[in-house]
């Protein structure tokens, strides 16, 4: 295969957004993607959305967005893996790059989650559970995550200082993120005193309903560096997946589809796991983030929270998580946060995230790490600074 890059990458404003509807959120991630990486075409386009349909009515995005970019007759389709379609679409967008079929592909991501009510948000991202096994008997994702949670607090001692520590930590990042939903900083007592969802879960464990939408230009090497822009090369892709339903897994403390596919990539990148500085996670809940910290093998069952509550995941920690303020602060339009997950490795990676989220120790290897629903399908992608 051939080495593929990623070489320009743009955003929306991400949050409440009502005068910008759905294509022209992609559009204004897409045109900055564009812009900051010198490219004169494109060859194909790939859009991570998870339920268009659902939320605004809208299908056929492939269509629809490469004719709102000017770009009718570009090749282009939507991907779909629930909350994963993101980081889907990047890895669809990689494939096709590095087997030669196309030189210069763009990976986008888009939702626009808050023109509907907020019983119908729900019921579009319920559609990521099992109908009949979960969402049928009252199951919402509040819920499945509760009873993980609960599950771990059982099993390895996990506490609420733990679950706060991730939200504090993530909207400390967040606060200095220019496009996050919510970028302002918080204390562990305005964690502890929020609305309760799903016991143990509180609304400040909870990411929230956003619009917006990321875009990263996908090429080779050759050309990224014609271009003469910074670029990071991928080099590990791997996807797994697990049952949807959370009564049929082994073990609810753990996220199999996250370690199945870490080690894909990982063995695809060459590799080691501490060669890996920092990583964006996909942090729905808190404690998805301490289970997938631990489905990958960073630390061992019952020692991520620990650790978050030490600052070893702080920015100026020794392995940092979820710098851009993760999908807690930043926000989490389901089809476009995996493809933003990759932004924020491309930005540290190149020495270009916004003030002081910058890791001050010029990191060289960065994840991205993107699930589905409950952690049913799980993509990762490791990437390296560009030579």
């Amino acid at each position: 295969m051939r080495e593929v890059c990623v070489v320009g990458v743009g955003m929306s404003q991400w949050g409440e957004i009502w005068r910008r509807s759905l294509r022209q959120l992609f559009v204004d991630a897409a045109s900055d993607a564009i812009k900051s990486s010198g490219v004169d075409h494109l060859d194909g386009l790939y859009v991570g959305c998870m339920s268009s349909g659902l939320f605004v009515g809208q299908e056929h995005l492939g269509a629809l967005m490469a004719d709102y970019l000017g770009m009718r007759g570009l090749p282009a389709c939507r991907v779909e893996s629930a909350c994963a379609s993101g980081g889907m679409a990047v890895r669809s967008a990689f494939f096709e790059v590095a087997s030669g079929a196309s030189d210069i592909v763009m990976a986008a991501g888009v939702e626009k989650m808050t023109d509907c009510s907020g019983d119908d948000a729900t019921y579009a991202l319920a559609t990521a559970a099992d109908q009949e096994y979960e969402v049928f008997n009252g199951a919402t994702f509040p819920g499945l995550y509760a009873m993980m949670a609960h599950a771990h607090m059982d099993r390895y001692g996990t506490t609420r200082e733990m679950l706060s520590a991730v939200s504090v930590k993530n909207h400390k990042n967040g606060s200095m993120n220019p496009v996050a939903q919510y970028p302002f900083a918080i204390t562990r007592e305005t964690v502890e005193n929020s609305v309760m969802v799903a016991d143990p879960l509180r609304i400040m464990d909870c990411s929230p309903i956003t619009d917006g939408a990321a875009a990263v230009i996908v090429t080779t090497e050759e050309i990224a560096k014609k271009l003469g822009k910074p670029y990071v090369k991928i080099i590990g892709s791997g996807v797994g997946t697990d049952t949807i339903q959370l009564c049929q897994r082994d073990d609810m403390t753990t996220i199999k589809a996250a370690t199945i596919a870490f080690e894909k990539a990982l063995k695809m990148s060459g590799k080691k796991l501490d060669d890996i500085t920092f990583t964006e996670v996909h942090d729905c809940f808190t404690i998805a983030e301490i289970v997938v910290l631990e489905s990958i093998g960073k630390y061992q069952p019952g020692e991520a929270g620990k650790a978050i509550v030490a600052g070893e995941t702080a920015l100026d920690g020794s392995f940092p998580v979820n710098t851009s303020g993760g999908l807690k602060s930043k926000g989490h339009p389901v089809g476009a946060t995996g493809v933003a997950q990759v932004v924020e490795v491309y930005k540290q990676l190149t020495g270009q995230a916004e003030g002081d989220r910058q890791l001050k120790n010029s990191p060289k290897v960065g994840m991205a790490q993107n699930m589905g629903g409950s952690g049913a399908s799980s993509v990762v992608h490791i990437m390296e600074v560009g030579s």
